[in-house]
């Protein structure tokens, strides 16, 4: 295994759990980097949490409705099965560590 890898993921590990952009050295759209939460690295792969999914709609487990109407108690009704369209699962992108030419992080003081 080459050494700079297991530098970069050394050094990354420090960082699980705070937000990070990380430059790729593809290019197109992917070479102006991705941010997200740092979830894992390893020697293989980068993983970030890139986009949170949504609440549940109905977190009572009741039929989504109430006295406001079809739309339950605080409107949890809408398009895409009461998520308003938005996708509910969120998104994770996976680099693999030998594509990653930087990565950025907030300095911790």
């Amino acid at each position: 295994m080459d050494h700079w890898i297991t530098s970069l993921t050394e050094s990354m590990l420090r960082y699980i759990g705070q937000t990070v952009t990380i430059f790729t050295t593809s290019g197109g759209l992917s070479g102006s980097g991705f941010t997200g939460v740092l979830i894992s690295v390893d020697c293989n792969v980068v993983r970030l949490l890139c986009d949170i999914g949504a609440a549940p709609a109905c977190p009572i487990g009741s039929g989504c409705t109430g006295p406001v109407g079809d739309y339950g108690f605080g409107g949890c009704g809408g398009y895409g099965g009461g998520y308003g369209g938005v996708n509910p699962l969120g998104a994770i992108c996976v680099i693999p560590t030998c594509a990653v030419a930087a990565f950025t992080h907030n300095a911790i003081g």
